[in-house]
């Protein structure tokens, strides 16, 4: 199940309605930091199995 433009849209919409327009740009960046942390974890994570992986052999 895909989301498209029109779906996407009414997202934005919906949530310019709860949170209002000062408080959207807050809530994107603090979105990115996470999204930034959590991606950074799992590739050191990914990074742990390789050298686990080469320490076994």
């Amino acid at each position: 199940m895909s989301v498209g433009i029109p779906g996407l849209i009414l997202i934005l919409l919906i949530l310019l309605v709860l949170f209002g327009p000062k408080k959207l740009p807050e809530l994107g960046q603090a979105l990115g930091k996470t999204l930034k942390e959590f991606k950074n974890s799992t590739k050191d994570d990914h990074v742990d199995e390789k050298e686990t992986d080469n320490q076994l052999k």
